[in-house]
């Protein structure tokens, strides 16, 4: 967890230092890393314009396995 929030704001700062003012968030999958990536954004001092959840969400899905007869 360190590790990967170190690497967040290194990679904020190169962003800040290329000229980057703005970006618009696409997170993807559950987890309390979604919200921590965003505040780790915005501490740097990047603004945040928009968010946008892109989790892949089956239409069905594949099927279940057959129940279990006991």
């Amino acid at each position: 967890y360190c590790r990967l929030r170190w690497q967040l704001k290194q990679t904020a700062k190169a962003a800040l230092v290329h000229g980057l003012k703005s970006v618009d968030v696409m997170v993807k999958g559950p987890g309390s890393g979604r919200e921590a990536a965003i505040r780790a954004l915005q501490a740097c001092g990047i603004d945040v314009t928009s968010i946008r959840d892109v989790t892949p969400v089956p239409h069905n899905g594949c099927r279940p396995p057959k129940r279990r007869r006991v």
